[in-house]
């Protein structure tokens, strides 16, 4: 790692809001730039987003995937405020946060990310967990253990019926991997429940699963959830959500003990009130450089951000690079040089579906799919942690969960999930 430079007497002051992947990308490039970095988040760690299943489903603890921003931003030679952000004033300069104090800045980057969004379908808000923060995995994976349990001591009267509403790659993985919870864990762990008692449903309103991949990709995933046993909706709209119960078009009821929200994602409400222009789901339009149209010291990254030009996917390699593009821009600016466009190198994506079962599709046009698509994801997701201990604990966690759930083992639960306040801040 490079040595962080420090900052000059009266150096400009960046704040940075988000301590997602697109945040801390910015910060990282900012250290060796001499200038005045503040990180500003509203929790006093950072969440990998993409393991967030695997904590719902029971096979990672949640420190696994959390790494304290406060640690990363020390590193880098910057300044943490944990707080949330709550107004901003454009004109003069300034940031607001729920304790009413106040950051300037110069140059202002929003990397906040998203929120679920429920596309304004009655009760999906209400009677659904979506699955995009720590806590959210949390309380997931105690509503699936609360309904085991359950049927663990009503005998076979009874079943459990989880629908995920979502056929991208987070929907795939969690359909996948609660289907092979049942399947494997579920005899061991609870032989008194019959696995034909959890029924697992993958509703998706799009004639395919994981859009964005190649049509024989697709076809092995939703081949390979059907083996698994998932219950594969597709075209199907559903027009509202009730605690028992998804309703779809045409008015059939479908009950689900359990719903799952993986359907899409928009903007933090508190952004509609900064008078910045908004795009598509509530994203803030920039301009190529990823400044905020209108506005010559802000700068949108990430999920949050929407390059009019080019929009770009909302997944961690965009934000990564979005990040560290802003971030340069801004060295620019301070140079008195002429900002520069961003370009998106794709570098791939991929999804698994289950132990041994993934997808990958690299830029080039190269596919792969099966054990070798599941070991290079699995290698990813370990390499990309922060922290060697979350890479070790991540790395023992699954590979015990892998080689023991046919004996009983594998299966992580903890504390009650968080409080409903606590919920709400998410």
């Amino acid at each position: 790692m490079a040595r962080s430079k420090e900052p000059a007497p009266g150096a400009p002051e960046v704040v940075v809001i988000g301590a997602g992947f697109a945040g801390l990308a910015t910060l990282k490039t900012l250290s060796r730039a001499g200038l005045r970095v503040t990180l500003v988040d509203q929790h006093i760690y950072s969440t990998f987003q993409p393991l967030l299943y695997q904590v719902a489903t029971a096979g990672l603890n949640p420190g696994d995937i959390a790494y304290p921003v406060r640690s990363y931003a020390h590193r880098y030679g910057a300044r943490f405020r944990h707080g949330r952000v709550t107004g901003l004033d454009t004109a003069n300069r300034v940031v607001t946060l729920a304790d009413d104090g106040q950051l300037h800045y110069d140059y202002l980057i929003l990397g906040l990310g998203v929120t679920a969004s429920f596309f304004g379908i009655e009760g999906a808000a209400k009677n659904s967990l979506a699955l995009y923060t720590r806590n959210d995995s949390i309380r997931l994976r105690d509503h699936l253990m609360a309904g085991l349990e359950r049927l663990a001591t009503s005998g076979h009267s009874d079943e459990v019926v989880i629908t995920v509403v979502g056929g991208g790659a987070t929907g795939v993985e969690v359909a996948g991997t609660l289907a092979e919870l049942r399947n494997i864990a579920l005899a061991a762990s609870y032989p008194e429940i019959d696995p034909a008692q959890v029924v697992i449903r993958l509703v998706e309103v799009t004639p395919d699963l994981l859009g964005p991949f190649h049509p024989k990709l697709r076809e092995y995933a939703h081949a390979q959830l059907v083996k698994r046993g998932v219950d594969v909706r597709l075209n199907t709209n559903i027009h509202e959500v009730t605690p028992d119960s998804v309703i779809v078009e045409g008015g059939q009821s479908l009950r689900s003990d359990i719903t799952v929200w993986a359907a899409g994602v928009a903007a933090p409400k508190l952004v509609a009130g900064w008078g910045l222009p908004q795009g598509k789901h509530g994203r803030l339009v920039t301009r190529p450089d990823l400044r905020v149209k209108g506005q010559d010291r802000i700068f949108a990254v990430g999920d949050l951000g929407y390059p009019e030009d080019a929009p770009t996917p909302q997944l961690a390699q965009p934000a990564l690079q979005t990040g560290r593009h802003a971030a340069g821009q801004i060295q620019l600016l301070v140079a008195g040089q002429p900002t520069e466009p961003f370009k998106y190198h794709d570098k791939g994506i991929m999804a698994t579906i289950g132990r041994s079962s993934a997808v990958c599709q690299l830029a080039g046009g190269i596919r792969f799919r099966g054990l070798l698509a599941w070991l290079a994801w699995l290698g990813l997701h370990i390499l990309t942690l922060l922290g060697n201990r979350n890479r070790i604990s991540t790395l023992l966690n699954l590979s015990w969960r892998y080689l023991t759930w046919r004996h009983g083992g594998g299966l992580i639960v903890g504390d009650e999930s968080p409080s409903a306040e606590l919920a709400s801040e998410e």
